[in-house]
Order: C-alpha cells, then sequence, then structure tokens
C-alpha cells in the first residue's frame, strides 16, 4: 500500500522585487550548495533521455540516493520547480515548487512548496525531520540572506561560505597584485579584481566574465579585459575557453588552451553536432590560480534556470496539454520552439505593441511563418496538439554582449603580446565572423636606405613599426605579422582600422627624412574570416584577407583604399559625413590581381587637407 505524500508549504516576505532575486534564487546550483544539500554525480551522462531528463546520485548521510530529474520548468521571474523521482532508497517521488508575488506596495512574498512521497517506513519517519525541520530552517535563512545580498548591492559576495586560500594565497595575491601595479594595471582595478578573489562566493569565482565585472564597476571593458589577461600571466588568474552549445548557450565543452579548442563539438542536452565559432560560441572566461584560491567544482543541481539565462519560459507539456502563463519580456525578438523538434515560431516584444495575449501551438504542421508583435508583460498560451510529450521553450534571440568572446580576445594586441604561443591545433580552422583586415607597406623604403645608408634607414622603419603598433592597439586591433616592411593587422571593426591608419599616416610625417617622403599605403576590408595556425601563430586566411592584401597597392601613400564592406559600414559612414574629420573618398573602379577580370569599386579615402610637408616634397 502506498505511504501518504508528505506536504509542506513556507511563505517568507522578502524586500527585493521579483526581478531582483532572480539572478540569484534561480541559481539551483547555489541553493542547493547554501542549503546543504550534498553534491551529486551524474548517471550514465552519455545517455540521453528525452526532454532532457537527466539521472544522478547523492549521498546523504552516506545513504545513496539514484534518481531520474524532470526538466526544470520555470516562468522568469514569478516561479520555478522540478520533480525527482528515485529509483531507491526512502523515498519515491520529491516535488518542488516556488513561486515569487511581488506585493503592491513592493518587496516578494516567496512560497516554497515541497511535495514528497515516502517509499518506505524509513522515509515516512525521517522526512519531517530533515525536510520539514532542518531544511525548512536552512530555506528561509538562504531565502533572506539572498534578499540581504541584493537589498546591499553585493549579490556576488560570499555572505554565509567560509573562504579558503591555498597555503600561502594570501601572501602571493598579496605579491601579484605588486606586480600587477609594477607592470602599469590601474590601481583601482586592481584592487576591485583582489577584492573579487578574497570574497566572491566560490562558485561564482569558477567563471569570471571580464565584461561583466566592467560594467558592474563602470569601467571601460577593454580595460578590464586587458587586467585578466595581465593577471592570468603573471599566476593571478588562470583562464578557459568556453565553448557554448548555439541553442541551450551551456558550455559543453572547456579547454585550457586555444590548441585544445576542437572545431567540432557535442551537445547531449540538445542532442546536436555544432561547429565552434570565435564569433559566438566560444568565451574566455577565468578563475583564480588554485595556488592563490582552490575553486569548487562540485555540482549540486543542474538543470535550473540560471543555466540557460536565455530562457524566459520552459514547460513539460503533455499530449494535449494548454498552458497560459505571464512573464516580463525586453524588447527584442523571441522565438518559441519545442526541444524534441526543428524550427520555432518567432515573435517580437516591443513597448508600443497593442497586442496583449498570443498563443502557440506545437502541432505536426510544424510553426508558422508570421512574426507577430506583443507587449512586454503579455499573458501566453501554450498548446501541445501533438500525441507526444513536448518540453516547450520561449527563449531570447539576442546573445548577451557580456562575454568576451574568442573573435573579439584574440584581435588585440594584449593578447598577442602576453600569450603568443596561445594557437589552434595544426590543421584546425574555426570561423571569427566578421573582421577588418589591413595591409599596409612603406612607399619609398628602398630609395630611403640608399640615400641615407641602412643604419639609419633601419631605425627609421623600425619607429614606423612601433607607431603603428601603437595605433593599431589603441583601437583595439593587434598586428598579426610582418613581411619587410609592410604590416598585416585586424580589428574587430571597419572604422578602427580606418582611424588606425590615419593616425599612423599622420605621426609618420614627422619622420620624413630628407627628399625621401616616407608615405605609408594601406588597404582596409571587412568581412568573414577564418583562423588559423600558421608559423606557429594565430593567422588569418580567406578570400577577405586575399582581397585586402590586394587592396594596399591600390594606394598611393597618401589614402587609405577601402572595400565596399569598409565603405558602407555604418560608423565609416559617419566618419565620412562629419565634417570635422576633413575626410574625402574618391571612387575607384578597378580590378584587382589574382580576381581575374572582376570589376570593384574602391574609394581611395584621404585627408581633405593634405601636409604642407607632402605637397612640396610632390
Amino acid at each position: 500500500m502506498a505511504l501518504p505524500q508528505i506536504r509542506y508549504k513556507w511563505e517568507w516576505d522578502l524586500q527585493s522585487s521579483p526581478e531582483e532575486l532572480w539572478p540569484l534564487v534561480s541559481d539551483t546550483n547555489r541553493f542547493d550548495r547554501d542549503t546543504g544539500v550534498p553534491p551529486l554525480k551524474r548517471l550514465e551522462p552519455g545517455r540521453r533521455l528525452a526532454n532532457a531528463r537527466l539521472q544522478f546520485r547523492q549521498r546523504v548521510f552516506g545513504l545513496p540516493l539514484d534518481y531520474v530529474q524532470e526538466p526544470y520548468e520555470w516562468v522568469y521571474p514569478y516561479q520555478y520547480g522540478v520533480v525527482r523521482r528515485y529509483k531507491r532508497g526512502p523515498l519515491a517521488v520529491m516535488d518542488v515548487q516556488v513561486r515569487f508575488e511581488p506585493k503592491p506596495r513592493g518587496g516578494t512574498r516567496c512560497i516554497y512548496r515541497v511535495a514528497v512521497q515516502p517509499r518506505n517506513i524509513f522515509g515516512l519517519a525521517g522526512i519531517p525531520i530533515l525536510i520539514g525541520r532542518i531544511f525548512a530552517q536552512r530555506f528561509e535563512k538562504t531565502f533572506r540572506s539572498y534578499d540581504r545580498m541584493v537589498v546591499s548591492g553585493k549579490p556576488l559576495q560570499a555572505e554565509r561560505q567560509r573562504i579558503e586560500f591555498a597555503p600561502g594565497g594570501r601572501e602571493r595575491l598579496t605579491t601579484l597584485k605588486e606586480r600587477l601595479l609594477s607592470e602599469g594595471s590601474a590601481p583601482v582595478l586592481v584592487a576591485r579584481l583582489a577584492q573579487i578573489i578574497e570574497t566572491r562566493d566560490p562558485i561564482g569565482l569558477s567563471r569570471i566574465r571580464p565584461y561583466e565585472l566592467a560594467d558592474a564597476w563602470q569601467e571601460n571593458r577593454r580595460s578590464v579585459l586587458e587586467l585578466c589577461l595581465l593577471a592570468t600571466r603573471v599566476g593571478l588568474l588562470e583562464f578557459q575557453w568556453d565553448l557554448l552549445c548555439p541553442l541551450c548557450r551551456n558550455a559543453r565543452a572547456t579547454s585550457s588552451a586555444l590548441g585544445d579548442v576542437r572545431s567540432t563539438v557535442h551537445c547531449d542536452t540538445c542532442n546536436i553536432d555544432f561547429s565552434a565559432n570565435f564569433e559566438r560560441s566560444v568565451e574566455l572566461t577565468f578563475c583564480p590560480n588554485p595556488a592563490i584560491r582552490p575553486i569548487d567544482r562540485k555540482s549540486y543541481c543542474i538543470g535550473g534556470p540560471v543555466d540557460t539565462p536565455h530562457v524566459i519560459v520552459q514547460q513539460v507539456l503533455p499530449p494535449g496539454d494548454r498552458r497560459t502563463i505571464s512573464t516580463v519580456l525586453e524588447q527584442g525578438r523571441y522565438r518559441v520552439r519545442v526541444l524534441e523538434g526543428t524550427g520555432g515560431q518567432f515573435f517580437r516584444s516591443e513597448p508600443d505593441a497593442e497586442q496583449h495575449k498570443i498563443s502557440f501551438a506545437a502541432c505536426a504542421d510544424g510553426w508558422p511563418g508570421d512574426e507577430p508583435v506583443i507587449i512586454q508583460q503579455p499573458e501566453i498560451t501554450f498548446e501541445n496538439q501533438t500525441d507526444e510529450e513536448h518540453l516547450l521553450i520561449l527563449e531570447r534571440m539576442a546573445w548577451t554582449d557580456q562575454a568576451a568572446t574568442a573573435a573579439e580576445v584574440i584581435v588585440l594586441q594584449r593578447f598577442r603580446d602576453l600569450f603568443a604561443n596561445e594557437a589552434l591545433r595544426p590543421g584546425e580552422q574555426i570561423s571569427v565572423g566578421s573582421l577588418a583586415i589591413l595591409f599596409t607597406d612603406l612607399r619609398e623604403s628602398t630609395r630611403m636606405y640608399s640615400e641615407i645608408g641602412d643604419a639609419p634607414a633601419f631605425g627609421i622603419v623600425m619607429n614606423h613599426f612601433d607607431v603603428l603598433r601603437d595605433a593599431i592597439a589603441a583601437e583595439n586591433g593587434s598586428v598579426v605579422k610582418t613581411i619587410g616592411d609592410a604590416v598585416m593587422a585586424v580589428f574587430p571593426r571597419p572604422a578602427g582600422g580606418l582611424r588606425a591608419i590615419l593616425e599612423a599616416q599622420r605621426q609618420l610625417e614627422v619622420l620624413n627624412t630628407g627628399s625621401v617622403a616616407l608615405r605609408l599605403k594601406a588597404g582596409l576590408h571587412y568581412g568573414p574570416c577564418i583562423a588559423v595556425t600558421l608559423n606557429d601563430r594565430l593567422d588569418y586566411f580567406g578570400s577577405v584577407v586575399n582581397m585586402a592584401s590586394r587592396l594596399e597597392g591600390q594606394s598611393s601613400g597618401q589614402d587609405i583604399v577601402v572595400s565596399s564592406s569598409v565603405f558602407s559600414d555604418p560608423e565609416v559612414a559617419m566618419m565620412l559625413a562629419d565634417p570635422s574629420s576633413d575626410l574625402i573618398a574618391q571612387r575607384l573602379n578597378t580590378t584587382l590581381k589574382g580576381f581575374g577580370e572582376q570589376q570593384f569599386n574602391l574609394w581611395k579615402v584621404s585627408l581633405g587637407r593634405v601636409s604642407q610637408n607632402l605637397l612640396e616634397l610632390n
């Protein structure tokens, strides 16, 4: 005979709003750790169950508890819940449901429900003690702790966790702080990074995101990223390359070096193989060096809402089920899809939309092709019109801009200087998205060598490299390689490349010697590229690189030849249209070596006022 189900319900009033609490309370891994739930081990990780179900084992008082976890269900920022079905032990089923109700005058009413089906007499006797007393107190204590974190403005600080340093770790931290300062790092940033290492929650330290820190500190993102890179070089931090699934956006592989990054990765949750793309799916994150502070990498819960923060709603719908929810949406584009299926229906949420209610149905005929527009606090109905269970997902299409992607990182001069040996596995080719490729070459350098002698000329050429390097680095670019007097550089955006070369040309005017004018020929192109390893260094190849190398030959040294993709870039267009920039662009229609008889529309961009020095030398 089945034993009676045991139910609990607790309610607490909190000061913070549901939206403010959600980043912490929806982190079920942190919550379970903080409430004293033992770590778990995933069983049969290679075996995939339907609709993201997972198998785990936990040991409670030394007793192994094996269970199948149903997929978490949630509606941002109001509720989440999970059901666990135990295969052995004193428990049969446990159902946890948490709801956050906004209060009329501010704050939140937290309602926490637990329903447990005991399997035997031991469960019947133990549940009231373990859950009804011990965990009831821990649940309330943890929620109130999170509420205080939010109110204090320090949601990532370790309020209740004991901070543990490695033997000698504090002394190493002090020494390396001084090392960072001696290398020219900003004192305020060094102090803040050290404080993070000293005080942050252990789980939060396992994946430090530099752009997230920069935004929280209201500091320049590049400065914080470069600080983390330097901190890695001196031994304060370690970095890791996370390969993110394009659907669930979880890290499905992590590598400590670019050489270990594989171009194809499998996501067992989404059951897809995906190609690593430096522009989106490879993110650089950091953690403390274990010689300073070891990191808790145990898992206490997997599959909670925070694991996929772009998913606003996730619901399990049995065949024929219908469910209506209310949620909060940011302005932007969204998609409704099912996990065990393809396609989906897109929609937009806009503040001035008129549609308040909308329905989405999973059916055998697929998804509609229209893209409705709804308000930002809509009422949404989901329906499963198939004869199979479906895990329905409502997700934000925009990727977070707080990710320091590999495409951004590897174009930084600071990264190339600090980690010159970071390169892909030989033969590996990975897309890096669209980059601006710059080629330059000194005009009249041969004549300069003959007129002023090898030693003085060589010094001027080296100075020219320094000028170029500084101008390129100032615009978030990096020098990929030099070939004689020529330079290949890369930038995340075309406007940065244009500004860099204009600045370099201005500065090189003062290096002109005697009757020889140092003129820097330059060509700039923008488009998709592939990252490779060449001569043990990161390099780029593709038609965009080939074309950029040909543009430099069209330059006179008093201009920059740019492609149509650069010329039409919105930021470049604004530069050219700005009268204060004093830039002019002359159209050039020509063929390029290696591209047959194809005609290209190019533009020669130059300063409207050519310096008197150059005019006289003409």
